[in-house]
């Protein structure tokens, strides 16, 4: 009976809400009565020009927009760039279905004079390459950063670790007013940027700094979101303060300053904590809490960043940014290992703690100028580490019969030193006709790095007659790469649509490795005896010429940009080894290709492919026949008669996006093929020790392909988006073990089910579920096959409600299928957050518990072409925390209690013509 009443009240509400909405629906065509794609046809109160709905054509000029019924006066306006808008009032409102069958855009003259135009600006717009949002036109809560508005705006979607895609195209550049942000990830932007000062949210295709200059068209298939300010805003101060403490000595503590105005930006960043948040993340409901996920380890870090940007004029910039960072982890891990063997196979249990840390000091600085003829480039940038370790570990491994094979205790200490510098130079140069330019690219790379290490071992054979293997020994390594380049380019059109690129590319990388072994000395009390066999020096030298030529075909509807490049190439290798020196000599000539198609079926509709084809070279250690016997229980043996791996990759990705039903989807494939395969030749003694070599082999490739669907409904106040993942992959290893070869065959799939449903400004909740299945069959092992399965559900709520009160909750659920006994296989973790908004909402006080069911753990099962893993490391437990937070948000042209969130139709526009 309740079911059933359940049932009867669904429908009712379904049809109840089915009969208040209303259509409005017509056909838009240019004055030669051809169909105007693209263009935005939106609906909205005259009173406050609040917008109601909108859409976009289709590609036969059709539209149709779905609303509740409106009584008061409204107004429809259809907008096109490059055209008169198209209005029409109605003035008592809308109560049924509307046909207006077919509206005539009128295109602008050809004067050259300018035209002063009053209207409002569409909440979407195309612009040749730019897809253009308004963001007035989309309502966010009143405090709400960039990554809320975002998640509002039609086609765009952020995952569970806030990468981003545009109608199914990834984003891996935003920018703020042309410029970057802290970083051109944007993931500083994401968290800290105000909703309310946003004007635009421009995507387009991402260009190099070279693209943009010369105005050739994108050669990848990412995207970058520019956000525009709003004028009268674009100077001012924002930033948020927190600090927390809590139970156990946790702590945190937060900074984001930023002050700016048209010409300059300057940003300070903070971070303290020790709860396991290396970097940077200000998340509005858990602040530096990791939610939903484990992370191995215990970890405290501090961070510091300054970063400025200088618009000096309007062609020279210049942006230059300090990080310091300082992070140390207090790791343990337990693992058991399955090794498989032609023969048989064997397993290993180790145990291990560490205590390691990095403090490092980062800067750089880039000076850019752009001029009608002539563009340049230079940008320097400096490194400097310091790091530290300490660790202790034992293992013992056992034949199938449980007896044991061998094992090993070990203790290091270690402490390391690296600094690094590098520039960057490009000049490029328009010449006389239209196209044709010039440009040279210089760059270099230096790095020198020391490591002195304390190590102590104890390795024991049961199944042989080799003595125990002892060894006390101070290790002394020294590094040094170095890397120049440089890079002379002529492009010339051939027609408006052709143009070819002739160049040259010069690289020399030096790599020196520099490994001094002392045994420690009984009587001198002193690491004082060179150990010649472990004491080494490797020294790699790649000298590369590759002269190449490009060619560029952009039309209306796709771009086709094909490189093909030949590699002369010289290898050097030299080795001190046993007091003895090594030398090798190796040329070769390769192909290099890189084509890339980008197929524009519509405006919501592409296809996009690129092939590439390169050759990866072997290092001196895998190449001369030297013994590094560093390692007790494995020996590694070089070997000069490997070839080189040519690399072929393929990707392709097809994504569509339908503005008018707020439905997209995207499908994309990629495989690599490889000839000549470096991989290790291993054969095990009866004690299990493993003595191996490099060798090539034939036949190993991977391809996957992963398909997208998403949604966006909404109705009144409710909001709903919804979507669907899977993904497969599978990879092809053949391999030598024990003198005999084996193929293992993995296959992933992986589906991903999620959903975020939001009631205005008032509640918010995110299911998401997640399966993976891992199944790897095998050939001349003594197993067939190995498989596991991994479930995930994650809930995510958030509650505005009473007003000032903030609640949120994040719960997940984690299943592994198949580990090892004494390994934990599923857990829950709950995250829990409290806040409240005082004292004009400048200040929130706010309480967290980290896992709340003091469930967490970090068990994992790993599935390798030779071997089964199981891991579980230390984890952070359960915590309390109180913290508190300041916000600031003082911005030109702002008025007194304006902050009241966004939506409407925003202000009149120039338009020019």
């Amino acid at each position: 009976m309740n079911r059933l009443l359940t049932l009867l009240l669904l429908i009712f509400t379904v049809t109840a809400y089915s009969q208040s909405t209303f259509n409005v629906s017509g056909t838009v065509l240019d004055s030669l009565k051809q169909p105007v794609e693209a263009a935005t046809v939106y609906l909205s109160k005259e009173r406050d020009s609040t917008l109601v709905e909108y859409t976009m054509t289709d590609v036969k000029g059709n539209f149709k927009l779905t609303f509740n019924k409106l009584s008061e006066p409204s107004v429809l306006k259809v907008s096109m760039v490059g055209y008169k808008d198209f209005t029409k009032k109605f003035s008592n409102g809308i109560s049924e279905d509307t046909d207006i069958k077919t509206l005539i855009l009128r295109e602008y003259g050809n004067q050259l004079d300018e035209v002063l135009i009053v209207a409002t600006a569409p909440p979407i717009r195309v612009k040749k390459d730019t897809l253009e949002f308004n963001a007035n036109s989309f309502k966010v809560r009143p405090d709400a950063n960039l990554e809320e508005l975002l998640k509002n705006l039609p086609g765009v979607q952020l995952d569970e670790n806030k990468k981003i895609t545009v109608n199914g195209k990834p984003v891996n550049e935003i920018l703020v007013n042309g410029k970057p942000f802290f970083n051109e990830d944007g993931a500083v932007a994401l968290e800290n940027l105000p909703a309310e000062i946003i004007k635009k949210v421009q995507v387009t295709d991402k260009k190099t700094k070279k693209e943009k200059f010369t105005g050739e068209k994108s050669r990848t298939d990412d995207a970058s979101i520019n956000i525009t300010i709003d004028e009268d805003k674009n100077k001012g101060h924002f930033g948020r303060v927190s600090g927390g403490y809590g139970s156990d000595k946790h702590y945190e503590a937060g900074m984001f300053l930023n002050t700016f105005n048209k010409r300059r930006k300057i940003s300070l960043i903070g971070s303290a904590n020790n709860i396991n948040a290396v970097g940077f993340s200000m998340d509005k409901v858990f602040d530096n809490m990791r939610t939903g996920r484990s992370r191995g380890g215990l970890t405290e870090s501090r961070m510091l960043g300054l970063n400025f940007v200088e618009d000096v004029s309007d062609k020279l910039k210049i942006n230059g940014s300090y990080d310091y960072n300082f992070a140390e982890t207090e790791q343990a891990n337990k693992s058991s290992t399955t090794k498989f063997l032609p023969s048989g196979q064997f397993s290993t249990d180790s145990n291990s703690s560490s205590l390691g840390g990095n403090e490092g000091h980062r800067g750089n600085v880039s000076i850019d100028y752009m001029g009608e003829k002539d563009a340049f480039y230079f940008s320097p940038y400096f490194s400097k580490d310091h790091t530290y370790n300490t660790s202790e570990s034992n293992q013992i491994s056992y034949d199938e019969k449980g007896e044991k094979l061998n094992s090993s205790n070990s203790s290091s200490s270690s402490r390391g030193n690296s600094n690094s510098f590098g520039t960057s130079a490009r000049y490029t140069r328009k010449l006389k006709q239209k196209g044709q330019y010039f440009s040279v690219e210089l760059n270099n790379s230096n790095r020198s790095a020391t490591n002195d290490a304390l190590r102590e071992s104890l390795t024991q054979f049961y199944q042989s007659d080799k003595p125990d293997d002892s060894r006390r020994q101070f290790r002394q390594n020294n590094t040094t790469t170095d890397n120049y380049g440089l890079s002379l380019e002529f492009t010339q059109p051939i027609t408006d649509s052709l143009q070819i690129s002739v160049g040259t590319e010069w690289n020399r990388a030096q790599n020196i490795n520099d490994l001094q072994v002392f045994n420690y000395n009984e009587a001198n009390q002193g690491y004082t005896d060179l150990n010649i066999l472990e004491t080494n020096r490797y020294t790699d030298i790649g000298t590369t010429v590759a002269p190449y030529v490009n060619f560029a075909l952009n039309k209306n509807k796709y771009n086709i940009n094909v490189t093909t490049k030949t590699q002369i190439v010289k290898n050097t290798a030299n080795a001190l080894y046993n007091a003895k020196w090594y030398s090798l000599d190796k040329h070769y000539v390769d192909p290099n290709i890189n084509a890339m198609i980008n197929y524009r079926l519509s405006k919501n509709n592409s296809l996009f492919g690129i092939y590439r084809y390169n050759v990866n070279y072997q290092s001196a250690t895998q190449l001369l026949d030297i013994t590094d016997i560093s390692n007790p229980l494995s020996t590694t043996i070089g070997n000069p008669d490997l070839k080189p791996t040519g690399q072929h990759n393929v990707n392709l990705s097809y994504r569509s996006y339908n503005f008018q039903t707020r439905a997209g989807y995207s499908i994309s494939a990629n495989a690599s093929i490889y000839d000549n395969s470096i991989v290790g030749s291993v054969i095990y003694d009866e004690d299990k020790k493993a003595i191996s070599t490099y060798k090539n082999i034939q036949g190993n490739y991977q391809w996957g392909i992963t398909g997208d669907w998403y949604k966006n409904s909404k109705w009144g106040e409710h909001a709903l988006r919804y979507g669907i993942m899977l993904r497969y992959n599978q990879t092809i290893s053949n391999g030598y073990i024990d003198g005999a070869t084996y193929t293992a065959t993995g296959n992933t799939i992986g589906p991903r089910v999620y959903l975020t449903y939001d009631y205005g400004e008032w509640v918010s909740i995110k299911p998401s579920y997640n399966y993976n299945h891992n199944t790897t069959n095998y050939t001349n092992f003594s197993v067939d096959k190995a498989s596991n399965f991994t479930h995930r559900f994650n809930i995510q709520t958030t509650t505005y409600w009473p007003k000032k009160v903030t609640f949120g909750n994040d719960f997940a659920y984690n299943y592994n299928s198949q580990i090892a006994k004494g390994f934990k296989k599923d857990f829950f973790m709950w995250n829990v957050s409290l806040a409240y908004d005082f004292y004009k909402d400048k200040f929130s006080a706010k309480m967290k518990v980290y896992d709340v069911l003091n469930q967490n753990t970090s068990s994992t099962r790993t599935i390798d072409p030779m071997q089964i893993v199981d891991t579980e490391s230390l984890v952070l437990k359960r915590y309390v925390m109180f913290s508190l937070t300041y916000k600031l948000n003082e911005f030109a042209g702002m008025k007194k209690g304006a902050n009241k969130g966004r939506g409407g139709m925003g202000r009149p526009m120039r338009v020019m013509r």
